[in-house]
Parts: structure tokens; sequence; C-alpha cells
């Protein structure tokens, strides 16, 4: 693994590279850069989402997913490095099942959007979903593990699911709701 940075403003990269841990240099606009960027805002959304109140357990599983995406970022800057380990989508699996439980069965779409937390937590799907769109173009050029995909697609789901539990929690006590989409096209007709 490459070493840690001592300084911020190295100015190795004003070439238009950047060194990956295993110091080689690539492009910046590498598949690699642009899924460990993502990855990097996705991380960064979510430590703003994590501003918000909200109830406990759902802040402990976001901070550990925060280290989990450190975990993926250096991984996707080592290549052929494992970081992310299986057990980490497992983890992902068992709060997907934990929360939907307590979730009322979608019935119609919902929007982005609810309470503060919820629409940064659907801030941070569509920005996973991104992740997970670059991972998947770095598999077709370079060889990577399938757990980097796996973690970013459940996690996409579950940021889906914290959604609606944070449309749900409010300080005050009360029960808030998702936004539902009203579509003309699709709406029942009058009888």
């Amino acid at each position: 693994m490459g070493q840690r940075l001592t300084q911020i403003a190295t100015r190795t990269g004003d070439n238009g590279t950047t060194g990956l841990g295993d110091n080689t240099r690539v492009s910046k606009n590498s598949l690699r850069v642009h899924a460990m960027g993502d990855v990097d805002e996705l991380n960064s959304n979510i430590g703003v989402l994590l501003c918000e109140d909200m109830p406990e357990g759902v802040r402990t599983l976001l901070v550990e997913i925060q280290h989990q995406l450190f975990n993926l970022g250096g991984e996707l800057s080592i290549p052929g490095f494992e970081l992310l380990k299986p057990e980490a989508v497992l983890a992902l699996d068992a709060a997907l099942a934990e929360h939907n439980a307590t979730l009322p069965r979608l019935q119609e779409f919902i929007l982005p959007a609810g309470s503060r937390a919820a629409a940064l937590a659907h801030v941070c799907r569509t920005v996973t979903r991104r992740a997970e769109r670059m991972v998947v173009a770095l598999e077709g050029q370079d060889a990577l593990k399938d757990t980097p995909r796996q973690y970013l697609n459940r996690l996409s789901d579950l940021m889906f699911v914290l959604a609606r539990v944070l449309n749900r929690h409010r300080p005050d006590g009360s029960v808030g709701d998702d936004v539902y989409w009203k579509s003309e096209k699709m709406a029942k007709p009058q009888t």
C-alpha cells in the first residue's frame, strides 16, 4: 500500500495524473479515478446526512457504511487488492431486512422528498447508483472482485429504505410519511 500523505499540495498532479496506492500514476480521467471519486463523493454525502437528526441505530449504521466505503475506495486505488470483505455485503442485507420490516408496503412510486434527512438519503442513493455504474464500467477494463459492485448495489437499495425510515422519523415524536408520485397517466379512473 502506498504511503499516507504527509502534505496535501504535492503538485504531482499538475500534469493531469494522480498516484494510485500501488505507486503507479494514471490519468485523472481514468475509469478507476472516476470510480474512486464517485465513492468519495458518496462518503461525503453520507457525512452531510449524518448532520441531520435520525434514530441512533441509523446513525451507527451510516458511520459503519462510511468506514466500508473508505475500504472500497482503498481497494479501488490499489489494483488487485482486497479491502472490502464479502461480510460487508451481508451486513447490508441484514440492515435491509431489519429496516424494511418496519415499513409499510409501497403501493405507489415515491418522490425523492419529504424530510431534509430523507431527501439527503435519496441524494446518497443516486450517488451510490452512479458509483455502481462506474465500478461496472471499470470492470469492463480491469479485473475487480465482485464485492465492490455487490456492496454498491445493496447500498443503493438500503439508502432508499433508509430514506423511507427517515421520512417517518420526526424529532417531535410525530410520524411522517413518504411523498407519493401523482401520475395523471397512471391515476385510477374515478367511478
